[in-house]
C-alpha cells in the first residue's frame, strides 16, 4: 500500500508567515498550495519551493474576501492531489489609525480579510477536512487579546478570529476536525509595508511560526492545543 501524502492550503502564503509555514510543512513531506491575490505572486512563491522540493508546491490565485474564490482554491487542491488535510488561514492586512482618522474603507477591508476571510476559508474547506479528519489553523495575533491605541479595526478583527476559532473548535471536534489559533507578537515580515532587516533579529521569524504549525500537526490525536500565544523571547528594553 502506497503512503498517503498529506496536503495543506495556506491563504496569503506567498510571503511572510504563510511562506514560512509552507517551508516547514514541505520539509515534513506535506504538499502545499499557497494562495495570493495575484497568480504571479503565487506562482513565484511556489517556484521557490519547488526548486528545493520538486512537485510539492502549487500556486493559486484566490481572494479570501470571496467565498466562491475560496471554494475554487479548495477544489484545485483536491483536483491536484486528491485530498485536503490542513488549512492554515493566514491572509491578513493591517490598518492602524485613531478612530477619528480610520476610514470606513479601511475598517471594511480589515474585517473582510482578517475575519470574514477566515469564515469563508472554513466554510469552503469543511467538507474536505471532515473527509480527511483534518486540521484548521488560524493565524491571529496577540492583538487578539491585547488592545492598543489606533488598533480599533485590527483589534476587532483579531479578537474576532480568536473567538471564531475557539467556537469553531467546539462545533467540529466531534466530526474529527481539529481547530487551533496561533497568536504571534512581533514577527519579522513585510506586514504593513515593513521591510525586514537585521534590526528585526529579536523578533519572531516566519520559520518559527512554521515550526509551531508543523508541531501542532504532529500532536497526538487525543490532544488539542487550541490557543497558542507566541512572543519574542528577548524584546528590546
Amino acid at each position: 500500500m502506497s503512503e498517503i501524502i498529506k496536503t495543506a492550503l495556506i491563504t496569503g502564503g506567498s510571503k511572510g508567515i504563510g511562506f514560512g509555514v509552507a517551508e516547514a510543512l514541505i520539509k515534513d513531506g506535506i504538499k502545499v498550495a499557497i494562495t495570493s491575490r495575484t497568480q504571479a505572486s503565487a506562482d513565484d512563491a511556489a517556484a521557490k519551493l519547488n526548486a528545493l522540493y520538486p512537485g510539492f508546491a502549487l500556486g493559486i490565485e484566490s481572494d479570501v474576501r470571496d467565498l466562491s474564490s475560496q471554494e475554487k482554491a479548495v477544489e484545485q487542491v483536491i483536483q491536484q492531489w486528491g485530498r485536503l488535510d490542513y488549512l492554515i488561514a493566514n491572509a491578513g492586512v493591517g490598518h492602524f489609525a485613531p478612530i477619528q482618522d480610520l476610514t470606513a474603507e479601511q475598517w471594511k477591508e480589515t474585517i473582510d480579510i482578517n475575519l470574514t476571510g477566515v469564515f469563508f476559508s472554513a466554510k469552503a474547506s469543511l467538507t474536505a477536512l471532515t473527509e480527511s479528519q483534518g486540521y484548521f489553523i488560524t493565524i491571529s495575533s496577540l492583538a487578539g487579546t491585547n488592545f492598543f491605541p489606533s488598533g480599533t479595526a485590527y483589534n476587532a478583527s483579531k479578537f474576532g478570529v480568536v473567538g471564531f476559532s475557539q467556537a469553531m473548535m467546539m462545533d467540529v471536534r466531534n466530526a474529527g476536525i481539529k481547530v487551533s489559533t496561533i497568536m504571534p507578537g512581533s514577527v519579522a515580515t513585510e506586514f504593513n509595508h515593513h521591510q525586514p532587516s537585521d534590526k528585526d533579529a529579536w523578533k519572531i521569524q516566519p520559520e518559527d511560526i512554521g515550526q509551531i504549525v508543523a508541531d501542532l500537526i504532529k500532536m497526538p490525536a487525543r490532544t488539542l492545543p487550541s490557543k497558542i500565544e507566541v512572543r519574542p523571547a528577548m524584546p528590546p528594553k
